[in-house]
């Protein structure tokens, strides 16, 4: 898992909405978004499962693809 091309696919996908919102909609804090977002962290799988929904994407193309 490539840390920095996860937080490019991550702020891509978040696209006009405010970290808040993602954070708020997905069930965790700001704080946890701007790290994944920062290249600084990987979620855990129930993380990266409900982020996944949240943007209607695979597991594998959000956190295991190029």
């Amino acid at each position: 898992m490539n840390r920095q091309r996860i937080a490019e696919k991550l702020i891509d996908l978040r696209g006009d909405k405010t970290q808040e919102t993602v954070a708020r909609d997905v069930g965790i804090s700001p704080s946890a978004l701007a790290m994944y977002e920062g290249g600084k962290g990987i979620p855990r799988d129930e993380i990266k499962l409900a982020l996944a929904n949240y943007y209607g994407v695979s597991i594998q193309a959000l956190f295991f693809e190029g």
